[in-house]
């Protein structure tokens, strides 16, 4: 069954290629709304995107980073549903905030504005990489307030379960796959990693999937798309 959901869920080799570049228009404008917010100079870059399980999710952050992990979640709903993480190595975090808020910052003053410096920074990538996609695939979302969370890759796509998306399926840790990004960031000269995954039931999925299809049939100048 499990093999099954995942066939059902994989995607094309186009439909991939959709996927990346919605994403990399969404991310590159929202970072410039970040440099906007920051005045200096904010690259950030998604080279591929994947479709898989929590599981899958939680062992390729684990394989890639030893470190606690911190994360930004934004709960979205429309034409489809789920949760947007923004998720970085504690470090880079913290990286992040001394970029945003200024170099000056003492260890003691980077930690007491973490929260705030990394919601307000996350809620400004997931935004507006969301309601990119959203406006290129003519649909609109809601965003909830974004919030802060800290573990391991396990804990954090198992966290708050239930809470996925209103709507969503009742065992949302069975039924939910995870749209899962590695992102390059480089900010005031800093080079900080992190991830961007959505968490989706499968129906959501397909409704995202079914918008894709339709984008790609106007790229290819299909009139009824």
């Amino acid at each position: 069954m499990r093999s099954d959901r995942h066939d059902a869920a994989s995607l094309t080799e186009l439909q991939q290629d959709a996927f990346t570049e919605l994403v990399n228009i969404g991310v590159s404008r929202a970072a410039a709304s970040l440099r906007k917010m920051i005045g200096t100079q904010v690259l950030l870059s998604v080279p591929s995107v994947e479709i898989v399980s929590r599981a899958a999710a939680a062992r390729l952050i684990g394989e890639r980073e030893a470190a606690p992990l911190v994360v930004v979640h934004q709960d979205f709903e429309g034409a489809f549903a789920g949760r947007a993480l923004l998720i970085f190595p504690q470090e880079n975090g913290r990286e992040l905030v001394r970029a945003v808020a200024g170099e000056e910052l003492t260890p003691e003053e980077v930690a007491a504005l973490e929260d705030e410096a990394l919601a307000e920074t996350g809620n400004i990538i997931l935004n507006g990489c969301l309601a990119t996609m959203a406006n290129m695939l003519r649909r609109t979302l809601t965003m909830s307030l974004p919030g802060i969370a800290r573990g391991d890759g396990p804990r954090i796509f198992g966290m708050e379960a239930g809470q996925i998306g209103a709507g969503q399926a009742t065992d949302p840790v069975a039924d939910a796959l995870v749209l899962f990004l590695y992102i390059d960031f480089s900010v005031s000269e800093r080079d900080i990693r992190g991830y961007l995954a959505m968490l989706m039931d499968l129906p959501s999925l397909d409704n995202l999937r079914a918008l894709v299809d339709e984008f790609i049939a106007r790229a290819l100048g299909d009139p009824d798309a």
